[in-house]
């Protein structure tokens, strides 16, 4: 299937007639065709969670109600633009969503009529899961774990020890959830899915970041716990190993979809003489007899164990950096290409200026930039209801420059 279909025409004719420009971005984000969410309608909804006027609940509950369809496109496109808003929109949504007693109840979500149904309804289950997570996870600590500032100054890296010892279980839950996604790269076949799977990859980056700091600051304190808070923290830092094996398999998949492997971060584990160490100690304060190490070794091995892991952290925040930029520059070159379009003809050669193809073209015509429902995301656009001609050559001629930057 391609393109949108009757029902969505119909359902967004319908919402442009009550007026309703949220519930008619939502239903453009979520057509029927098989691609991710459009940009234009992401970027609507993301000023939207900023606009004090807007209601959240109102928002969220459309999205919600996208998610009852038969059909798996516009579920997963739901879920898709709820975790696009959950990145990138104002924190507002997310302390909504993380109220709620129940988000996405999609455990027995299936699509039979669809080509891909059941296959897609399988990453469409995983998927919910994960989002319900996100959600769980912020509203037990009060922070998004992939927006929290790190580094060495971070809030993982600062956290006091019994804190840090309740903290880490919830982001290995959440990282749980989403490696469950699991992906094989003959499986990321479409649009939709390989939107999703990219908004968990750099979810994954951010998320271990933050697991990754928060095992550093656990291990530098470690000797000096109490006996069940050393017990506590050896299991955190075993599931870390296994954690960290997880996430390299999955950013394998990612490698193979698209990411370059020289982009792809560099997870150093620790040497395997720290867990020794770790075990020893807690063993000498539970009054067993063991290998003693002497306080140098020990020292040298927890040296080692935090330089590896804080390899591992500047890698991830590489990558994430990386990913960032990306993404901020592609939106700039959509901007300034919006720009372009609005103000400017389509630059052809004199003899197709017309005719395309052998079609006939209307000439450039005046246009009317009349969409009052909420301001304008973009500052060098046009006012509402402002006339625009296209002769401004010295602006066709900036944006031009600027393309070609």
């Amino acid at each position: 299937m391609s393109g949108q279909s009757l029902t969505d025409r119909i359902a967004a004719a319908q919402h442009s007639m009550t007026g309703s420009a949220i519930s008619k971005a939502v239903c453009k984000a979520t057509t029927h065709e098989v691609s991710g969410p459009k940009k234009k309608h992401l970027d609507y909804l993301i000023h939207c969670t900023n606009e004090l006027n807007v209601s959240i609940p109102h928002l969220a509950d459309t999205l919600l109600e996208r998610t009852a369809s038969n059909s798996w496109i516009v579920v997963f496109k739901a879920l898709i633009t709820t975790h696009h808003l959950m990145m990138y929109g104002n924190e507002r949504l997310m302390q909504y969503l993380a109220s709620r007693n129940t988000l996405f109840n999609l455990n027995n979500f299936l699509d039979k009529a669809a080509l891909q149904g059941y296959n897609m309804s399988t990453f469409i289950r995983r998927y919910s899961r994960y989002l319900n997570e996100k959600a769980m996870s912020y509203r037990l600590a009060a922070v998004d774990f992939t927006k929290m500032k790190r580094g060495a100054e971070g809030v993982m890296r600062t956290m006091n020890t019994e804190k840090l010892i309740k903290t880490l279980p919830t982001i290995q839950n959440q990282l749980d959830a989403l490696l469950d996604f699991q992906p094989n790269s003959n499986e990321l076949t479409n649009g939709v899915i390989n939107t999703a799977f990219m908004l968990l990859f750099k979810d994954s980056i951010r998320l271990f970041a933050a697991y990754n700091e928060g095992v550093i600051n656990m291990l530098e304190k470690y000797f000096d716990m109490k006996k069940n808070q050393c017990k506590e923290a050896l299991e955190i830092y075993k599931t870390f190993l296994n954690r960290m094996t997880k996430l390299s398999e999955f950013l394998k998949v990612a490698e193979r979809v698209g990411i370059d492997q020289g982009d792809s971060p560099d997870l150093t584990q620790a040497p395997s003489s720290l867990l020794e160490a770790l075990e020893q100690h807690l063993a000498s304060l539970e009054g067993r007899k063991l290998k003693d190490l002497s306080a140098a070794s020990r020292s040298n091995t927890l040296s080692s164990a935090v330089s590896s892991l804080s390899s591992t952290g500047i890698s991830l925040t590489r990558m994430d950096d990386k990913t960032e930029d990306n993404r901020l520059q592609q939106h700039k070159v959509r901007r300034i290409y919006s720009i372009a379009t609005i103000l400017c003809p389509m630059k052809l050669p004199p003899q197709m200026t017309h005719q395309m193809g052998g079609v006939p073209m209307m000439p450039p015509q005046t246009v009317m930039y009349n969409q009052p429902v909420l301001r304008s995301t973009n500052p060098f656009g046009p006012m509402p209801g402002t006339q625009v001609t296209h002769t401004h050559t010295h602006i066709y001629l900036c944006i031009c420059h600027i393309l070609e930057k």
